[in-house]
């Protein structure tokens, strides 16, 4: 999920599954139509109900939550899921999921690993000669396992202020609708310097998703999207989930997304950010979900129903996430564990993306899961929201 080391970025990693990786500042917002839903929750869901209702409380116009375990399915909600018309979220509603994206792509890059087709220690170099080049970057000295897990040290091309003011600050009304090559977001990472020689560190970077899914079309001959409907989406026949490519629109049934582009500022104006190219996130964050499907996605993960055991060994094969971050966590390869205060572990991931913040967490056996998402990108703390569901 969303987790950081060094300055926060824009595609899921302002957020953690708790406070002790990133602090939310909660702000109150005027809202057309209901603050607050109504709590619905019954039973041991009381407390994460509550949570929705105080995301929504502290600014975010609606929060939205699934829940299985042994009693079945319970679904949260508060808020609107449209400022303008009032209208509630519905259970169904989809949402970009932005980073949780990443669990999609290495998932296919670990089956083309489990077909003979590339190996976890190929160096990028050997899949896309002379890409990773420039102010100390060195494509072989990296190799697709240090892209999955974030120790390969290349530079995060969100956090390029000029890019991060352009796509996510004021310069998005301008060039929301822009379309981005992965080579173009590669190039601008490479424009700075490593964080760290590969291997030595962690740093989250969506830049090595953008490399993933480069491989995984160089590997295969076919976009990642394609790839991920024809390994993953038709197979487990999750049909509310997509790699959207250039469509800016969101299917329906959805609500819609609200940013303040990056404005510190309490006050500032609230903008329907509903609509943009998903180019900007690429491999790294563009898909689209419900959290039914995230659920079935995940859970069939950690099941053993997409990958052999000796590449699900290797996704759930963490590292540490660097000085300041607590041991509880760890990241695998495109997937995120946390040991959690009350000694539940969890894995999972989350998003962060214009508009839209997600999470899905669940133990190690799937039993026991919570998907859920918040329709504004300025308020809310996913943590909470987990710690709630997971320990009361």
């Amino acid at each position: 999920m969303a987790i950081r080391t060094r300055p926060a970025h824009r595609g899921g990693v302002r957020r953690a599954w708790t406070g002790a990786l990133a602090a939310v500042t909660l702000v109150s917002t005027a809202l057309t139509g209901p603050a607050v839903a109504a709590s619905t929750a019954s039973g041991g869901h009381q407390a994460t109900q509550r949570q929705l209702d105080a995301a929504v409380g502290n600014g975010v116009p609606g929060a939205l939550a699934r829940v299985t375990d042994h009693d079945g399915v319970w679904n949260g909600a508060a808020g609107v899921a449209d400022r303008t018309t009032g209208r509630e979220r519905l259970p169904q509603d989809r949402y970009r999921v932005a980073s949780i994206t990443k669990t999609f792509v290495a998932t296919v890059l670990l089956q083309l690993e489990a077909e003979g087709r590339l190996d976890l220690d190929d160096t990028v170099e050997s899949w896309l000669p002379g890409v990773v080049r420039g102010n100390g970057h060195d494509g072989r000295t990296v190799s697709v396992r240090r892209l999955l897990n974030h120790t390969s040290g290349i530079f995060n091309y969100n956090s390029d202020p000029e890019f991060r003011q352009k796509v996510a600050g004021d310069g998005f009304l301008t060039h929301r609708y822009d379309t981005w090559r992965p080579e173009q977001l590669i190039a601008l990472a490479m424009t700075h310097p490593p964080y760290f020689a590969p291997g030595s560190g962690f740093h989250y970077s969506n830049t090595n998703y953008i490399l993933a899914g480069m491989i995984v079309e160089r590997v295969t001959g076919r976009p990642y999207g394609t790839e991920i409907e024809r390994r993953i989406l038709r197979p487990l026949g999750l049909r509310a989930t997509s790699a959207p490519g250039t469509d800016v629109r969101m299917p329906r049934p959805s609500g819609r997304a609200y940013s303040k582009l990056l404005s510190p500022d309490p006050a500032a104006e609230i903008h329907d950010v509903t609509e943009l190219n998903p180019t900007v996130a690429g491999a790294s964050g563009s898909m689209i979900s419900d959290s039914a499907d995230l659920q079935r996605f995940y859970r069939a993960l950690l099941r053993g129903e997409l990958l052999p055991a000796e590449q699900l060994g290797a996704m759930m094969d963490t590292v540490g996430m660097g000085t300041g971050v607590p041991a509880a966590y760890g990241y695998g390869l495109g997937l995120l564990r946390q040991e959690l205060p009350c000694g539940v572990e969890i894995w999972g991931h989350s998003g962060d993306t214009r508009g839209s913040v997600s999470a899905v967490a669940m133990t190690r056996d799937g039993r026991y899961a919570i998907a859920f998402n918040f329709n504004a990108d300025w308020a809310g703390d996913t943590g909470k929201v987990v710690e709630a569901e997971f320990c009361g």
